[in-house]
């Protein structure tokens, strides 16, 4: 039954006019407080809330971090870079008015408080293998600086530890054969191959292919912990 047609049967002896009325009214009160709907000019006011007074179009690193305070999370907490790879966004620390319409629209999140709702749900694409591997991907061209191809090894240690932290059982060793290496920053094909070494390599090393097309990094990393663990057959 529409909503006028019961008030009306509700309250017959009322007038026409006040039964009207009150039809309006209750009409009126259902638009605005549906909770779910989206409202584009609402996410922009928000995005301005955090935009540089010069350049209204862009949120800098200063606006970030205010927005990661109201979210009430760390800069460095994996749920922003899922964010980050929803909106598309090109460049750690900024987003722009299209990244925040494209990812905000995407989560139908107008406001702080929805965002906040929508917190776990971004956690949980991390549990998809195939969003995990994209978003992995993703990680290196954010986090990189954009007049470099390659990623500074310890930029590249922060987000592995974010990224693979509570996954990759042997991340620390990486991370100290790293230390002691020669390499100072990794190529997006070394970085694709640490997250494919991570899921298909055992703890042990048992399977791990010498003749398989893994990156000569990998090789030496396989190496240098067998050195460590006193299993290498090198003389």
């Amino acid at each position: 039954m529409d909503l006028g047609e019961d008030v009306s049967s509700m309250f017959g002896k009322r007038s026409k006019t006040n039964s009207n009325s009150t039809v309006n009214r209750s009409r009126s009160k259902g638009m605005e407080e549906a909770p779910t709907s989206f409202n584009q000019k609402k996410c922009i006011a928000w995005f301005r809330q955090y935009s540089s007074p010069n350049n209204t179009d862009a949120i800098g690193p200063e606006g970030v971090e205010a927005f990661c305070r109201d979210l009430n999370v760390e800069p460095e907490n994996i749920a922003l870079l899922v964010l980050s790879w929803k909106m598309g966004a090109k460049q750690m620390g900024f987003f722009t008015l299209q990244e925040w319409l494209l990812g905000l629209t995407d989560l139908q999140c107008d406001s702080l408080a929805k965002l906040q709702g929508k917190l776990n749900y971004l956690h949980s694409l991390l549990l998809d293998s195939s969003h995990f591997k994209s978003i992995y991907r993703y990680a290196f061209d954010f986090s990189r600086d954009k007049d470099q191809r390659s990623l500074d090894v310890e930029t590249a240690k922060a987000m592995l530890g974010l990224l693979l932290g509570r996954q990759w059982s042997l991340l620390n060793s990486f991370f100290q054969f790293l230390d002691q290496s020669r390499y100072r920053v990794l190529n997006k094909d070394q970085w694709c191959n640490v997250l494919e070494f991570s899921r298909a390599v055992d703890v042990d090393l048992k399977n791990y292919d010498v003749d398989g097309a893994w990156p000569v990094m990998l090789d030496e990393f396989v190496e240098w912990l067998k050195v460590t663990r006193g299993e290498s057959n090198i003389q």
